[in-house]
């Protein structure tokens, strides 16, 4: 587990050189179609962009709850279970209690989010409380809480951040590219190309980043909630009710889907493709294995 929390550390720096990079690629295009000398263009679109990195470092976990529609729990007499479930799993692990979330949704799902275990958020869905019993919850939020002690939410924020990012410039461009034709360029077809290699290439290399990053990180947290309960058939349990009673979440972002213990997207051919979670099958395979070796 030490080994993985040194490597997901490393893997925030790496993530964020890599995006950065993106970028900038994006900003030397710009630069190179729109750029009357200099390097202007390219050195302010870096320059927004690693202010943009800073301020998502920071800012990214509350946007993401913003996002999902998450309402603070403030009390244990709000959301009592819930509330004991985390609370025990915090003390058991020795992790500092994370601030709660409840969504108001009938698709059983639930994330954390946050830069460390001191700034962490966990988010469970009222469809999730409803379908689980006491030990398969228990199993979803130790997988939840397996994020805040592995940093995953660390990386998962800056990957969630940057991805957003990421798909606003490469927008930008494309409209650029559009609206081109008013300005000194004349609807040159070189423009044209680059808006829509950049508007395809790079959202498409982020998304990749962003599966990467999320499919390991999902089996990791998964052996970390068995080794926390000792239970990991409570886990597979409730991830076959989540295979079985899943479905799209009515707020739904596709820059934000690696962070949900199942996914929260609408099914389909490129949504399987493009899946930021391994299999639930595989996952339950390897929580029964694990429970044949207690």
């Amino acid at each position: 587990m030490y080994s993985a929390i040194a490597r997901n550390k490393r893997n925030t720096v790496f993530i964020i050189i890599l995006f950065l990079g993106i970028i900038a690629g994006l900003g030397w295009i710009a630069n190179a179609v729109y750029g009357r000398g200099g390097y202007g263009i390219l050195i302010l679109t870096i320059v927004v962009a690693a202010g943009y990195a800073l301020v998502q470092y920071f800012a990214a976990g509350r946007q993401a709850i913003a996002m999902s529609g998450g309402i603070r729990v403030n009390s244990k007499a709000e959301h009592p279970r819930l509330w004991n479930t985390v609370e025990n799993l915090s003390i058991t692990t020795g992790t500092p209690m994370p601030e709660i979330y409840i969504i108001n949704d009938p698709a059983p799902n639930a994330f954390a989010t946050g830069r460390d275990p001191q700034h962490a958020i966990v988010a469970a869905t009222t469809g999730l409380l409803a379908i689980m019993d006491d030990s398969e919850l228990e199993g979803v939020m130790a997988h939840e809480l397996g994020h805040v002690r592995n940093y995953d939410i660390r990386v998962s924020m800056v990957v969630f951040g940057l991805v957003v990012a990421v798909g606003f410039i490469s927008d930008m461009f494309l409209r650029m590219a559009f609206f081109g034709r008013n300005n000194n360029n004349n609807g040159n077809p070189v423009v044209m190309v680059f808006g829509l290699v950049a508007m395809i290439v790079a959202p498409l290399v982020a998304s990749m980043v962003q599966l990467a990053v999320s499919r390991q990180r999902e089996y990791l947290a998964d052996a970390t909630s068995a080794l926390t309960t000792r239970h990991p058939d409570a886990l597979a349990s409730a991830l076959a009710k989540l295979e079985t009673y899943g479905r799209p979440m009515q707020k739904q972002n596709t820059s934000m889907a690696h962070l949900w213990i199942a996914n929260p997207l609408k099914p389909g051919m490129m949504a399987k493709l493009f899946s930021t979670h391994p299999p639930i099958e595989d996952r339950i395979d390897r929580l029964h294995a694990m429970g044949n070796k207690f």
